[in-house]
């Protein structure tokens, strides 16, 4: 089982900054691909963001592809999301994910989540 807790939500002005961070402990947590998505109100679900499988690579969703940066401190099991020049559209409730990344990221643990909210 992997645990999963993010912090650094937050309200922000169109424009900012947030960083968003992830602490994951657990058995063998270090040796998932970690990852973020989101869920917008009123909308399903997305990927947002995932590192390649052992680290190999850094995957972003064409939304956010320029503005967010994933990055892992491993040292601390913790797993960050830099997000800057945020917009009203990055309003959503983000998640960390634990999982595999293949031709996709497939997760399989999921954090309870964190709120970003943009204001215009």
């Amino acid at each position: 089982q992997v645990q999963l807790v993010e912090s650094g939500g937050g309200l922000v002005q169109a424009g900012g900054s947030l960083r968003l961070s992830c602490a994951a402990s657990g058995r063998t947590s270090s040796s998932y691909d970690m990852g973020w998505f989101r869920r917008a109100p009123g909308k399903e679900r997305e990927f947002v963001a995932a590192f390649g499988y052992r680290e190999t690579g850094r995957y972003y969703a064409d939304a956010v592809k320029g503005r967010f940066t994933i990055s892992r401190d491993n040292a601390k099991n913790t797993v960050f999301l830099q997000m800057n020049s945020l917009k009203p559209e990055d309003t959503a409730v983000y998640y960390c994910t634990a999982g595999v990344y293949t031709t996709s990221y497939h997760p399989a643990y999921w954090g309870q989540g964190t709120q970003v909210t943009v204001s215009s």
